[in-house]
């Protein structure tokens, strides 16, 4: 229970009429989990819009609403406050209303296209490791210390936020290690949060069924660097373009990392095989079980951060050195007749790239690539013929198949995809619809030393269709398929 003027900034508001010194059970954004005393946020969505549903939080038993437009008779029954920002109010109530838990954790918030799972997940087994009592917010899962908590969004909502946070604070965690997506930012999920680093992989093309535009989403990005406290670390990948545009306005201290030019942290590949990577960090060579240059960036960014937040360069590295690949993210399945399939959660047309890419650097050319990969329903389609032309241009053989088509046609996401394969290279793709009958159709094609990339899906154990999802995990089913290969 907290009191309503105690958490609700006074700069945030308009106006009010009622009582604020009222108690306050609980904050709620969706009316019809409303109970008795709790405090109702009516905020304007892509899909609906909270004011439409004050009155039904009303009839639940709120006590107080907050809202940007008040409606032309107020009820007397609640506390009413007008502010400007449904989002941005939230955000520092919850903050306020857990009793500020960000500012008694080391906060590290990872964005970017790519990378931000494998990061944020290689730091809070970093930091487990080196025993400190750490927290995880990401998209695979999030961790109390080693206590899971289901994920529904890369970030969750703010309350959700601040409630995970202040459990780990009472579990006694030093660090919370957390994936920033851009819709988070945009949204103002992140409002109230106070953060002690800021890490950016990447920007590539991705969300724009939402953001609508790349300079949409770069800004999204860039909002987390720009409310930066000047406490904190803001450290960016100087080798992609719009890592300098991360730090333009931000009042954090400035670091970079790379692979390819001079920057506070560098790497060099010295080797790279299925069996993993042999780095030289910072003058350090380190055998790292992790495959591809794409890992050897978030390997890097993961050392970078752990020397910003104070940690031995030594003990870090040989804490990276024992660990495995991140759940669902280049997944590597031996099976029969020396055939390797490599289950990746590549869904976007840069991370595509970046995984076959790998495995060709890798591979000897004396062997076939074979992927399977789809494109997920209600999402930005702009990127479906990008991937199957990327797909197209870099696999031996295509296998186009459904992902989660959601809401849409399996079919009709085909055909989008189809659309980027050019016609000289139409001869080597299928298209299968059927998941499962594709995954088994690259198994039987398969020959001795031959590999399979299943991408689009890594960790996920479900297939979304019509609002169902039902059970599915490709690792399962390649890995059924290759004990009955003859």
């Amino acid at each position: 229970m907290r009191r309503l003027s105690e958490i609700l900034p006074s700069g945030l508001i308009l106006k009010s009429k009622g009582d604020t010194d009222i108690m306050i059970r609980s904050l709620q954004f969706d009316s019809r989990h409303v109970e008795k005393g709790d405090l109702f946020f009516a905020m304007r969505g892509s899909n609906s819009d909270g004011h439409d549903f004050i009155g039904m939080a009303i009839e639940k038993g709120a006590s107080a609403v907050v809202c940007e437009s008040c409606p032309a008779e107020l009820s007397s029954l609640v506390v009413w406050i007008r502010t400007s920002d449904s989002s941005l109010a939230l955000g520092e109530a919850a903050s306020a209303f857990y009793d500020h838990p960000s500012r008694k954790l080391q906060l590290v918030g990872v964005t970017g296209t790519n990378g931000k799972t494998t990061t944020v997940t290689l730091l809070h087994h970093l930091f487990t490791g080196l025993g400190f009592r750490s927290g995880l917010l990401s998209t695979i899962r999030n961790l109390v210390q080693q206590r899971e908590v289901m994920a529904t969004h890369t970030t969750p909502d703010p309350v959700q936020i601040n409630r995970l946070l202040s459990e780990m604070v009472e579990d006694g965690c030093e660090y919370c290690f957390m994936e920033v997506s851009s819709h988070a930012v945009d949204q103002k999920r992140i409002a109230g949060l106070k953060f002690r680093g800021g890490v950016f992989s990447n920007l590539t093309h991705d969300h724009l069924d939402y953001h609508k535009t790349f300079d949409a989403y770069l800004k999204a990005k860039k909002g987390f660097f720009d409310g930066l406290p000047e406490d904190a670390f803001a450290l960016v990948n100087k080798d992609d373009r719009n890592g300098s545009v991360m730090l333009q306005n931000t009042k954090a201290a400035k670091y970079t990392y790379s692979l390819q030019s001079m920057a506070d942290f560098r790497c060099r590949i010295k080797e790279s095989q299925f069996v993993g990577l042999n780095l030289d960090i910072d003058g350090h060579d380190t055998w790292f079980r992790l495959i591809g240059t794409f890992n050897a960036y978030n390997i890097l960014s993961v050392y970078a951060a752990a020397m910003l937040l104070g940690q031995d360069s030594l003990q870090v590295l040989t804490m990276l050195s024992s660990m495995e690949p991140v759940d669902g993210r280049f997944n590597y399945i031996s099976g029969p007749h020396n055939i390797t399939a490599i289950v990746d959660y590549a869904h976007t047309p840069d991370a595509l790239k970046n995984v076959l890419e790998t495995i060709n650097d890798i591979r000897q050319h004396n062997e076939k690539l074979i992927t399977v990969v789809g494109a997920g329903g209600n999402r930005d389609k702009l990127k479906r013929p990008v991937m199957a032309k990327i797909a197209a241009d870099l696999s031996d053989q295509l296998i186009l198949t459904s992902d989660n088509p959601r809401d849409e046609q399996p079919g009709a996401i085909l055909d989008d995809m189809v659309k980027g394969v050019e016609a000289h290279l139409s001869g080597k793709v299928l298209v299968i619809e059927d998941r499962r009958q594709a995954i088994k159709t690259a198994v039987s094609l398969a020959r001795d030393n031959d590999i399979i990339l299943i991408a689009g899906k890594g960790h996920e154990t479900y297939q979304e269709i019509k609002g169902i999802k039902h059970h599915f995990d490709d690792r399962e089913i390649v890995k059924e398929l290759f004990l009955t290969k003859p």
